[in-house]
């Protein structure tokens, strides 16, 4: 096994394309990580405690874990990507509830381009709702972290962090265009790695430490269920439905014409929206958060009481968003009407199913019929952390990892990457078999006229 891996490093490495790939992606990647430590002009590092403990759990930790430690480090990158998101769901939800949007979608790439940039003007716009309601938060949290009542201190600030933000959006579409995987779901992956690797450290000291509050015993026990919990993430990402079609050909049988078929699967997942639906339904959390300060001290203390990441209300509504946006996200991915129609042209069928409006609606009650436990499945392992916190006993940042949103982020993410990254070494393959082949022939041919 070891020299299969280190056998896949080396054609990972020998292909020009996929290195130059993974470079430019580390140093975006870089970049982006940099970033996330400069302070915004005029804040004094030193005072920022405040800020540092708001962030240590809950859903403001989540949000820092989010842009990679960056909204507690008061930093240029502090609002990170997210608000981007916010404005892709405000998008993809117009493409369904409005004819016109819906319209750009069936565009192809000009309407992508379009439904794009309406997505950014709208992020510009939530930032400039956002960047204030940070600033506010900021001077609640700290004592002279920032100058008081300097207004060009707020709308310098606010400027910066959208600018920040929008750099961040920036990075993730060029790691898209030219690096490696989904640059959104890329940077997010970052900023949590960049969380857990303190977190599990934290946990090493206190359960090894002078004060162990459990020594190694317990230390194991939290490792091989942190094991068993990634397991049930990779069987949900990875799972399948396989539906038989028959792929209808036509065949001469004794100087007669028939119809042959050779039977296929088509594989419908078990959880086809990946992780989309639970980063929209953090998204959907966050905005509550970033409003508050801006509706005063009273406002902003009561959602954070409401909406206590180890609370009923929270969980309840966060279950309840990420059942309705993996429906969502699904039936925008996963068009059965369409499957039907090139199912209809390629001559193909399911056995037992009329071909057209019958089989869209077979694909359509395959497909709801295992979206739902996958669905279900996927709202227990994100509030899974609310649970196995109080009951394990693990640190508050640690227990994020135990399922919830930072977990399967991380597992969807990394197949996903990895996915990418065995598709362009397939591609090479290929194109390499076809050259050679190419060359054989010429090699042939010259012989042939020698």
């Amino acid at each position: 096994m070891d020299n299969q891996i280190v056998k896949t490093f080396k054609d990972i490495w020998g292909n020009d394309d996929l290195r130059h790939r993974i470079l430019i992606t580390l140093l975006f990647v870089f970049i982006y990580r940099v970033g996330s430590f400069i302070v915004l002009p005029g804040v004094d590092v030193n005072h920022l405690g405040g800020l540092e403990n708001q962030t240590k759990d809950g859903i403001m930790g989540l949000l820092n874990m989010f842009s990679g430690g960056a909204f507690s480090n008061a930093s240029i990158f502090a609002l990170g990507i997210m608000p981007y998101i916010s404005a892709s769901i405000v998008i993809q939800l117009l493409t369904v509830a409005l004819p016109s949007f819906k319209k750009l979608q069936r565009d192809g790439e000009s309407g992508r381009r379009t439904l794009t940039q309406y997505t950014r003007i709208l992020t510009v716009f939530i930032l400039l709702l956002q960047g204030p309601s940070y600033l506010v938060n900021l001077h609640m949290q700290t004592s002279g972290a920032v100058p008081a009542n300097d207004w060009w201190f707020n709308i310098s600030s606010t400027l910066i962090l959208c600018g920040g933000s929008m750099f961040v959006m920036w990075l993730g579409e060029r790691i898209t265009d030219r690096g490696i995987g989904n640059g959104i779901s890329f940077i997010i992956l970052i900023g949590i790695i960049a969380r857990f690797l303190p977190a599990l450290g934290e946990e090493f000291a206190l359960q090894l430490g002078p004060n162990a509050n459990g020594g190694l015993i317990k230390l194991i026990v939290e490792i091989v269920l942190l094991l068993v919990v990634i397991g049930l993430a990779l069987m949900l990402v990875q799972g399948t439905r396989q539906v038989p079609i028959n792929y209808a050909k036509q065949m001469a049988i004794g100087g007669a014409k028939g119809i042959g078929g050779e039977r296929q699967y088509i594989p419908l997942k078990v959880y086809a929206a990946n992780v989309m639906p639970i980063i929209f339904a953090q998204a959907i959390m966050f905005i509550p958060y970033s409003v508050a300060p801006l509706m005063g001290e009273e406002i902003g203390s009561a959602f954070q009481s409401y909406f206590d990441y180890r609370g009923v209300a929270y969980n309840v509504v966060f279950a309840l968003l990420i059942l309705a946006f993996t429906y969502f996200y699904t039936a925008i991915t996963i068009q059965p009407t369409q499957m039907a129609e090139d199912m209809k042209r390629t001559g193909s069928f399911i056995p037992g199913v009329k071909p057209g409006s019958d089989t869209a609606e077979y694909i359509d009650t395959i497909m709801s019929r295992i979206t739902l436990p996958g669905a279900l499945f996927l709202a227990f392992l994100a509030i899974l952390p609310s649970i196995i916190g109080p009951v394990v006993g693990v640190n508050s940042q640690l227990a994020q990892f135990f399922g919830g949103t930072s977990l399967l982020i991380m597992v969807g993410v990394v197949l996903d990457t990895c996915q990418q990254i065995k598709s362009h070494l397939s591609k090479s393959s290929v194109n390499g078999m076809q050259t050679s082949s190419r060359i054989q022939r010429r090699s042939s041919a010259v012989t042939t006229n020698d």
